[in-house]
């Protein structure tokens, strides 16, 4: 007897279908929404993110990207005038609960940001700010949580003589990875990241590249790109966003290789944006 196979299934989507199966989200975007005051910025997301994975999100500027990853932890609330709708579910918890506190949402969701921006410190003062504010105060302790956050951040090596040393007597480079080890003092499960070698060198580029590769094996990171050729490089799924809206989101092999919607491909070979 024979069996009819779907024309579309094959090994490789079987393969996929378990991979994602036996991922655990640690995000799930529903009807996401949000206004600037009459002006709205996000419309209708619906995205769920795995465990360490990279995702990428792509668009042109003033698609809505940095938006919607501040809504990930909260920050866009600091913008007066902001409303939102959807929910945001984080380990099975809504994010816009009245109970769930931001401050422990943020200990969990860590962030990185365009331009480095370390405290008016010490290296070593700005790892141990977070957890001192979570309560440690132990300087052994905190002495290990140190080397442990900038080996996490391919760092240690670089600074280990130099921790009383200000912060910004580091390259752009450094900062950001130490803005990176910082980030990895409080352990978050999840980190975000807003362009955070857009104002660095190829080759710092690259270290924070490479550093990505080995942070997933611990965290999922979600990172807003301009840049294409990074997606492709670091990322497992791609986003892309339009007006405030996802118009693709798939495998990042699968955007960049066989895009289904023509405004992905229009944007991805450098048509517009």
């Amino acid at each position: 007897m024979t069996v009819a196979v779907h024309p579309k299934i094959n090994q490789k989507n079987i393969e996929e279908i378990i991979v994602k199966l036996d991922k655990k989200k640690v995000y799930e975007v529903n009807q996401l929404n949000l206004w600037y005051g009459k002006d709205q910025a996000l419309k209708n997301i619906d995205l769920d993110f795995f465990k360490n994975d990279v995702t990428a999100i792509i668009g042109p500027s003033g698609c809505g990207k940095s938006t919607f990853i501040k809504t990930l932890n909260r920050m866009v609330e600091m913008v007066q005038g902001v409303k939102t709708s959807g929910s945001i579910i984080y380990q099975g918890r809504d994010i816009f609960d009245t109970k769930f506190h931001v401050e422990e949402l943020r200990t969990k969701v860590g962030m990185v940001f365009q331009k480095p921006n370390p405290f008016p410190k010490s290296i070593y003062e700005n790892i141990v700010y977070g957890p001192r504010i979570h309560g440690i105060k132990n300087n052994k302790i905190l002495d290990q949580v140190v080397e442990k956050s900038l080996r996490g951040a391919a760092l240690w090596d670089e600074v280990k003589d130099r921790l009383h040393e200000n912060a910004y007597s580091l390259s752009g480079g450094q900062q950001q990875r130490l803005c990176i080890a910082r980030c990895l003092a409080v352990e978050p499960e999840l980190i975000l990241m807003d362009e955070p070698t857009s104002a660095l060198d190829p080759k710092s580029t690259l270290k924070v590249e490479e550093l990505m590769e080995e942070l997933k094996q611990q965290y999922s990171i979600i990172i807003v790109t301009h840049n294409m050729q990074q997606a492709a490089r670091i990322s497992d799924k791609t986003a892309f966003f339009l007006n405030g809206e996802v118009i693709e989101y798939d495998n990042t092999d699968r955007i960049f290789s066989n895009p289904k919607d023509k405004r992905t491909e229009d944007y991805i070979t450098g048509r517009f944006g």
